[in-house]
């Protein structure tokens, strides 16, 4: 039989993001919301952000921007991307694409080229990678517009994103698009990119219902057992240093800081002393984070210069965390540290450590209230309590789609509406624990890395022969690894740090080798062609320890 949350039913609204977030007649707050971390000076209030919001939907609705169309936003963090953000979503409504800043210019091609995107806001520092790669994918000039929290100068013709919004009269007149019920279980809001359980990157499509859901859930399971309720809730402060092309920083920084009038100190680019500078300052009480940044506060030297005792509450997702380093930050800080777990394909999480509860068990909690899942082996038949099997989900949270890729589409959503998740899991008495990733993903600090685009780029040097990717856990911190079989007129001359070299311009960062370049023979293959990732983790398991010795790799964001 499936699990069931064992929490009653929430009742989710069914209307638009923007509906939900701003309430007909609600007046929204003129304090600060949205704060520029390195200069509190600057900052969005909500009545200020629901103008911006309605300035750019004007702005779109002129430039042409029909129903269903793209927006793609390419920049990093500042205090603008939750208006544009909301913004997009409200022009007819059309739907947003966020991309990572880290994209190159080949990758962002394809991303242009797949989402069929219609206008780009980009950042200027990325506007020349953004207009070559409009121009790369066949967009017509003019539809590339500088994007900041500062006014700018045009760069080669690009011209700010100011220039194209509609007055503050236009903005004040303006009234968004109210959708029906059906209408906001079916509308795209916005396409997050995803590499799914295997494969290459696809967009996931998350509706207006999918993202008020997660919403709903996530602010139910954080409060469950706090000596609180959402009437007397202590004033909290955020640090917003998830990247906002990021599920997990979109649900926080944006969507859960409107909700609850959480202000948010935005930073710009993640530096870890500049971190804990912030944390001090406007005595952060809740933080957001992936297991980097506990790895972090745990060995950084650093940390002990700073105080962070106005911190009480962590929640820790977005790739797996030893239940050691928990408890090491956990007691080291007095904290109270809940993981969760989730995938852009649930919007953000579906499973959470109850707020108010301490747990020491690495447990990532249970199922958020509406939702079910159940846990199948590799024949697709139901596990006993207690033994090991994939995770299959069920709830208003998971997503609609892939974009325009009905195949990935039917490989991992069932027409029951079962998203097959490609973790595998336990439960015991209601708790879950990820135990091992069916899936193929790597997990860079939080960022996902598709083995398959490593290898395709790999076998794309002429003197590869073969090669696998894996990921490999070092330090606390999972980065990718190849196994290379080299060609035999190459043995020998050719070394890793040709291989890094040669790879460096051609994928983002975060897709880079840091795990390390290993020569084998051979890739150990099944008869059918398909590489044996299972043999393949066992390696980089086994590889691992002598990597640590070595000391070659960093604990380092």
């Amino acid at each position: 039989m499936p699990f069931t949350s064992p929490f009653p039913p929430l009742d989710i609204p069914k209307t638009d993001i923007l509906s939900y977030l701003f309430p007909p007649n609600s007046t929204p707050s003129n304090e600060p919301r949205w704060i520029d971390s390195s200069n509190p000076e600057e900052s969005l209030s909500a009545r200020q952000l629901l103008s911006w919001v309605k300035r750019l939907a004007v702005g779109l609705d002129k430039l042409g921007v029909k129903p269903g169309e793209v927006v793609m936003i390419y920049t990093p963090n500042h205090i603008f991307v939750p208006a544009a953000y909301l913004g997009i979503v409200y022009s007819e409504p059309s739907e947003l694409s966020s991309r990572e800043k880290q994209l190159n210019l080949s990758e962002m091609i394809h991303q242009v080229k797949n989402t069929e995107a219609q206008i780009i806001l980009a950042h200027p520092s990325l506007v020349k990678t953004a207009v070559a790669a409009a121009r790369g994918a066949g967009l017509p000039d003019g539809r590339v517009f500088l994007f900041s929290d500062k006014p700018n100068d045009p760069i080669d013709g690009i011209v700010d994103w100011r220039t194209m919004i509609g007055s503050i009269e236009e903005g004040d007149r303006y009234s968004w698009k109210k959708l029906t019920d059906e209408e906001s279980v079916e509308t795209v809001a916005t396409i997050n990119y995803s590499s799914g359980t295997t494969g290459l990157p696809k967009g996931v499509c998350v509706s207006h219902r999918n993202l008020i859901a997660n919403v709903e859930q996530t602010i139910f399971m954080r409060d469950l057992y706090k000596p609180y309720g959402p009437h007397n809730r202590p004033q909290e402060r955020w640090v917003g240093f998830l990247p906002l092309y990021h599920a997990y920083g979109q649900l926080y920084t944006i969507l859960m800081a409107a909700k609850l009038k959480v202000p948010v100190y935005v930073m710009k680019n993640f530096v870890y002393e500049d971190f804990l500078r912030v944390i001090q300052a406007h005595k952060i009480t809740h933080l957001q984070v992936a297991p980097p940044i506990l790895v972090m506060l745990s060995k950084r030297p650093e940390t002990v210069k700073y105080d962070l005792s106005s911190v009480t509450d962590i929640l820790c997702g977005a790739a797996p965390l030893s239940k050691a380093l928990q408890n090491d930050v956990a007691g080291r800080f007095k904290v109270q540290i809940n993981q969760g777990w989730g995938m852009t394909e649930v919007t953000c999480g579906a499973l959470h450590v109850p707020g108010g509860t301490r747990d020491d068990t690495g447990s990532v909690g249970f199922l958020d209230p509406n939702c079910v899942c159940k846990l199948l082996d590799d024949n697709g038949k139901e596990v006993a309590m207690g033994e090991p099997g994939e995770l299959y989900i069920r709830g208003p949270n998971v997503c609609l789609r892939y974009w325009k890729n009905d195949a990935a589409t039917a490989e991992s959503i069932c027409s029951d509406g079962w998203l097959k998740t490609g973790d595998v899991a336990i439960v015991k008495n209601d708790w879950f624990w990820i135990v091992d990733r069916k899936k193929e993903l790597i997990k860079v600090n939080a960022l996902q890395v598709a083995p398959a685009e490593l290898e395709a780029v790999l076998l794309e040097h002429d003197d590869v022969a073969d090669a696998a990717v894996v990921g490999i856990t070092l330090h606390d911190e999972e980065w990718p690894r190849a196994y290379v079989a080299l060609k035999d007129e190459a043995k020998g001359k050719v070394t890793p740090d040709h291989i890094h070299s040669w790879m460096k311009d051609r994928v983002a960062k975060h897709k880079r080798l840091v795990g390390g370049i290993a020569f084998i023979d051979e890739v150990p293959k099944l008869a059918s062609g398909k590489i044996q990732r299972k043999v393949m983790r066992e390696w980089s398991k086994r590889d691992a320890p002598g990597i640590e010795r070595e000391g070659s790799v960093r604990a380092k964001l």
